[in-house]
C-alpha cells in the first residue's frame, strides 16, 4: 500500500489548511488511517485518527477543536483539515494506515504498517 500526503505549505498563525492522504488502493475502506506530525528536533507525535468505516474520529488534546479528520473512501482520500493554525503546529506532517477488521482508531506509531512521506506544514508567527 502507498500513501501519498499533500497539501502543506506556509500559513500565518490563526490560518488554515487541508491536507489530503492518498493511497494506491482503491478506497480506504477496511484500513484505520491517522495523522502524525513531526517537529524539528522532536519525537513523532499522534495527531488524529479515523477508524475505517469513518464513524470514529481521535485527536491528540493539542488539536482538538481546531484539526477535523475525514475520510472520502469515493476519492480514496483522508483529509486532515487544520484551522486556526499555531506556530507549534509546524512540523512534518505524516499519514499512515493499517488494515483492521475493528472499528476503532489508533494513536500509537507502532500500531501502522504503511507510512507516507509527509508534507511539511509552517506556521508563521
Amino acid at each position: 500500500v502507498q500513501l501519498q500526503a499533500s497539501g502543506g505549505g506556509l500559513v500565518q498563525a490563526g490560518g488554515s489548511l487541508r491536507l489530503s492522504c492518498a493511497t494506491s488502493k482503491r478506497s480506504f475502506s477496511t484500513y484505520a488511517v491517522g495523522w502524525f506530525r513531526q517537529a524539528p528536533g522532536k519525537e513523532r507525535e499522534f495527531v488524529a485518527a479515523i477508524n475505517w468505516s469513518g464513524d470514529t474520529t481521535n485527536y491528540a488534546d493539542s488539536v482538538k477543536g481546531r484539526f477535523t479528520i475525514s475520510s472520502e473512501n469515493a476519492k480514496n482520500t483522508v483529509s486532515l483539515q487544520m484551522n486556526s493554525l499555531k506556530p507549534e503546529d509546524t512540523a512534518v506532517y505524516y499519514c499512515a494506515a493499517r488494515p483492521t477488521g475493528l472499528r476503532r482508531t489508533y494513536t500509537l506509531i507502532g500500531e501502522y504498517a504503511y507510512w507516507g512521506q509527509g508534507t511539511l506544514v509552517t506556521v508563521s508567527s
